[in-house]
């Protein structure tokens, strides 16, 4: 049976061990570890099962970057709000305020 896109990424991802949300450095970060530990050279297992995994793992690692390559991002206001560090959204909605705001501004 054939899978739909939301199912090959779905199974990338696990295969991969990335969690629903993740950075590109995270991913990375997984992918490069998941080929260290079933490379053909340094595995222990059955030489076969190695070759296939690391053939799995590429693959899904594929898989994501082409998601992440399609993915089009928003650079509106509202968007980039949803992603403010604790410090900038503390000046966001305090920074005016006398009591809490002048010395956050100043730093």
């Amino acid at each position: 049976m054939k899978m739909n896109r939301y199912q090959e990424i779905t199974a990338a991802r696990k295969l991969l061990e990335i969690p629903e949300t993740a950075t590109m450095a995270s991913i990375k970060s997984s992918y490069k570890r998941l080929l260290t530990k079933w490379h053909p050279d340094k595995c222990g297992e059955d030489r076969e099962k190695c070759n296939e995994m690391t053939r799995k793992i590429v693959s899904a690692y594929q898989t994501i970057l082409e998601y992440c390559r399609q993915y089009q991002y928003s650079f509106s206001e509202e968007a980039v709000k949803r992603h403010l560090s604790p410090e900038q959204w503390w000046l966001e909605h305090f920074g005016d305020d006398p009591l809490w705001g002048n010395d956050m501004k100043r730093k």
